[in-house]
C-alpha cells in the first residue's frame, strides 16, 4: 500500500510539474496582444477542460497506439493527460491571475516606457502570481485526487494497488477504508499548507 501511495504522489508531482509548465506557457498566449495566440490559448484550455479525464486517459494510452502501431507507458500516458488536463486549468487561472491585474498597471508602465515583455514581467506577473499561488496549490490536490482515474490504463498507484490487495484477500471494506485514509490526510494537510500560504500572501 505504502508503494501505490508513493507512486500516487510521484505521479502527481510529475504530472503537477508538467501541468504548470504546460499551463503558465498557454495562460501567457492568452494575454498576449495578438489574435492568435490568444485564440490558440482559448482552444486549447475549451477542449481539454472540456474532455472527461477518463477519456482523455483512455484516448491517449489505448487510441493514438492504435493508430500510431506504438505502445505508450502507461505512467507516461498518465502524465500525458495529467499535463494536457490539469495543464488546462492551470492555463486558465494563470490568464485570470493576469487578467486580475488593474489594466492601468500595464498602460502606466507602456507610458514610461518599458517595452510589453518587460512590464508583464517587472509588474504585471508580481501581482499575479499573489493571486494564483493558491490556486496552484488547490490544482495539486486535485491533481493529486485525479490520479486515481488513472488506475484504468494500469498505472500501480495507490487505487489500483488497493484493487490487487482486495483481488488478493477480498477485504473491501478494510482496504478502501485505508486507502480514503492515506488520501484524507494528504489532502488535509495539503488544504493546510494552502490556506496557510494564502494568509502570507495576503498578509
Amino acid at each position: 500500500m505504502l508503494k501505490g501511495l508513493g507512486q500516487t504522489l510521484y505521479l502527481t508531482i510529475v504530472g503537477i510539474i508538467a501541468a504548470t509548465v504546460f499551463g503558465v506557457i498557454f495562460g501567457l498566449l492568452g494575454v498576449l496582444p495578438n489574435k492568435f495566440a490568444r485564440g490558440l490559448s482559448t482552444t486549447v484550455i475549451y477542449i481539454f477542460r472540456g474532455l472527461p479525464l477518463l477519456v482523455l486517459a483512455l484516448f491517449i494510452y489505448n487510441g493514438i497506439p492504435s493508430l500510431t502501431g506504438t505502445k505508450i507507458p502507461a505512467f507516461v500516458a498518465g502524465t500525458i493527460t495529467l499535463m494536457l488536463n490539469e495543464g488546462a486549468y492551470t492555463a486558465a487561472f494563470v490568464k485570470g491571475g493576469i487578467d486580475s491585474v488593474d489594466i492601468g498597471q500595464m498602460e502606466a508602465a507602456r507610458s514610461l516606457g518599458l517595452p510589453f515583455g518587460k512590464a508583464m514581467r517587472k509588474v504585471i506577473l508580481p501581482q499575479g502570481i499573489k493571486i494564483m499561488v493558491p490556486s496552484f496549490i488547490n490544482q495539486f490536490i486535485i491533481t493529486l485526487k485525479d490520479t486515481s482515474i488513472l488506475s484504468i490504463i494500469g498505472i500501480l498507484e495507490l487505487t489500483q494497488t488497493g484493487k490487487i490487495i482486495i483481488a488478493r484477500n477480498l477485504e473491501g471494506f478494510k482496504v478502501w477504508g485505508i486507502v480514503a485514509l492515506m488520501y484524507l490526510v494528504i489532502i488535509t494537510l495539503l488544504t493546510w499548507l494552502s490556506k496557510y500560504v494564502e494568509k502570507k500572501m495576503n498578509d
